[in-house]
């Protein structure tokens, strides 16, 4: 009885032969990849009358041989997101004009199952208050659910009357799992900088710190603690969001000593 052959050359045409059965043929790594090939190496200058594969030096020759094409070749880089004007060249004036752009712009649909909402209060108020988003119920008027009804106690608290707050979100309509810092690099922070500047509040409340990249075209400070606008320096405090400080009574407790620490200070 003979022995059957175990040379390596064939238990790897078996290998292979299984994963091509199984239906895989391609090559699989967590990492993101780019899976076009390098550029062709440049021929040396001494070498320019050469053609064919004898003008590319050994080495190369044969790790490109060597190399299958549909391999991964080397990492990829993040693509970068495009940057529009959103305002365009002429940005709405007032408030009033902001408002009725804010409803109607086309460039500003981040999510159409859901209605636009338009911010509420005067110019300048004693205290802005800006949310990442809408809440999944409103329906015409902002913060109209669990989340308003919390703000409404925290400003009935500090002593605050409703028409002294300017109220806005970050974004017009209820957006599921949205990314701020990418909306921001796509424009949002220009439009959130022009929408501080024509509330040009006394002081801004920003519940969620997911709203710093969208702060920072206001010319905020690395810590957002304030905000520079037309010359003078509007003062800030960034606390978590409103569901999470629903969710979170501890968070509500350490909101509280900040807001007081931060009201005695200025």
């Amino acid at each position: 009885m003979s022995r059957p052959d175990h040379s390596l050359a064939r238990e790897f045409d078996a290998a292979l032969a299984w994963w091509q059965a199984a239906g895989v043929d391609c090559d699989f790594v967590d990492d993101a990849t780019a899976w076009l090939a390098d550029a062709p190496a440049q021929v040396p200058a001494g070498a320019a009358g050469a053609s064919g594969p004898a003008a590319m030096p050994d080495d190369l020759r044969s790790r490109d041989s060597f190399t299958p094409r549909h391999l991964p070749q080397g990492p990829a880089s993040a693509p970068a997101t495009l940057r529009r004007d959103l305002l365009g060249e002429s940005p709405p004036g007032n408030l009033a004009a902001f408002a009725e752009w804010w409803m109607t712009a086309p460039a500003l649909d981040t999510a159409r199952a859901y209605p636009r909402i338009a911010p509420r209060g005067r110019a300048g108020a004693d205290l802005m208050v800006l949310v990442p988003q809408p809440e999944q119920v409103d329906t015409e008027r902002l913060l109209s659910g669990a989340q308003g009804r919390l703000l409404a106690n925290i400003l009935a608290a500090a002593g605050l009357e409703e028409g002294s707050v300017y109220v806005a979100a970050a974004l017009p309509c209820h957006t599921p799992m949205a990314d701020l810092a990418m909306l921001a690099a796509g424009g949002m922070d220009a439009v959130t900088a022009h929408h501080v500047g024509l509330v040009a509040p006394k002081r801004l409340l920003a519940f969620g710190t997911g709203l710093a990249p969208l702060l920072a075209g206001t010319g905020a400070d690395h810590a957002l603690r304030e905000i520079n606008h037309a010359g003078s320096k509007v003062p800030v405090i960034v606390s978590e969001t409103l569901d999470a400080l629903m969710e979170m009574p501890r968070l509500k407790a350490r909101f509280w000593r900040r807001w007081m620490e931060w009201s005695a200070s200025i």
